[in-house]
């Protein structure tokens, strides 16, 4: 009796429709993608004209700099056109229904980028849309953010697999994200919070599923005695948007996780910084931390464009236009 092999999976029928999370990405589909990001970032001129006909439309609830300007330089560089919408004054869903708004949208566009406050919003505005959406950004999750930063971090390192990454201070969406994809891919998480401020529950659970299956390792402490042997170091912002309400509680809450040349040192003298921007400078992170010789943030910045044309090709399927 002959063996039958198992055909091989075809990364681009199998690509995902929407990218709204993490977990909508295996291991082999990042994997993929980053390759194909530092392709389009050693050659862009191969795909100066892959996404001709493609619109893309911009639906932000919140404002933005690196990821408006990325997708918007991406889609152009590759000849597709795009449209903004500024949702900062009327949210998607409360000037007409949500699923009025996909049912528009798929009418016109090739994608949808969408930056809002809920993550509600997005899937909502997936179940409704028979074009791609993607997560630019919302309140539980920041995949493209963190593609980045793996991207960011292969071109240091080579492999990521075991290597340490530490995130201080408040955990976040990207936090979220972040912890989700190092555990996909081998890498070793410790997030370092105050008491009271936990990892979403969701997440943390998807996380340790991931990492059941990479062997990787994922520690949740209140101590900063755990930077011992950090590779990387990673914090955000303390005062995401639409929390100003809890600025000065957190502040307060939070002093002592500020990202210091003093606190780098705990991590040791290779760890490298990071911080997905904007910066608060002097309070999550000091001066000569983000602009010392260690820190990746820009290199974090310019990765995002290779990121995000990447993933423009996949959803769009014009990789090998």
């Amino acid at each position: 009796m002959k063996n039958l092999k198992k055909p091989k999976t075809n990364l681009a029928q199998d690509w995902p429709k929407h990218i709204l999370a993490i977990s909508d990405l295996s291991v082999e589909r990042i994997q993929d993608l980053l390759q194909l990001a530092r392709q389009v970032k050693n050659a862009p001129e191969t795909h100066q004209n892959s996404l001709s006909g493609c619109h893309a439309v911009l639906l932000f609830e919140k404002p933005s700099l690196r990821t408006r300007l990325t997708f918007e330089i991406g889609m152009h560089s590759m000849g597709g056109t795009v449209s903004f919408l500024d949702c900062q004054q009327h949210k998607i869903g409360e000037r007409e229904s949500i699923k009025d708004t996909g049912r528009n949208l798929e009418r016109w566009c090739s994608i949808v980028i969408a930056r809002t406050f809920s993550q509600s919003t997005l899937e909502e505005l997936a179940r409704n849309s028979s074009i791609p959406v993607i997560n630019a950004l919302s309140d539980l999750e920041h995949p493209c953010q963190v593609l980045a930063d793996v991207l960011t971090l292969q071109q240091r390192w080579g492999e990521v697999k075991h290597r340490k990454l530490v995130y201080v201070g408040d955990p976040n969406n990207v936090s979220n994200s972040l912890m989700q994809i190092c555990a996909l891919l081998g890498m070793h998480f410790t997030l370092i919070s105050p008491p009271g401020y936990e990892a979403d529950s969701l997440c943390r659970r998807r996380a340790a599923q991931f990492a059941g299956q990479s062997g990787s390792v994922l520690e949740f402490s209140h101590d900063l005695g755990h930077l011992f042997g950090a590779d990387a170091v990673y914090t955000d912002t303390w005062i995401s948007m639409g929390q100003e309400r809890d600025a000065e509680r957190k502040l307060r809450d939070l002093a002592q996780y500020k990202v210091t040349p003093q606190l780098m040192t705990r991590a040791g003298k290779k760890a490298f910084f990071m911080h997905c921007l904007p910066a608060h400078r002097g309070e999550e992170v000091s001066d000569s931390v983000i602009d010392g010789p260690r820190s990746l943030v820009y290199d974090q910045a310019e990765n995002r464009l290779h990121v995000h044309k990447a993933v423009l090709l996949k959803a769009l399927h014009r990789e090998f236009v």
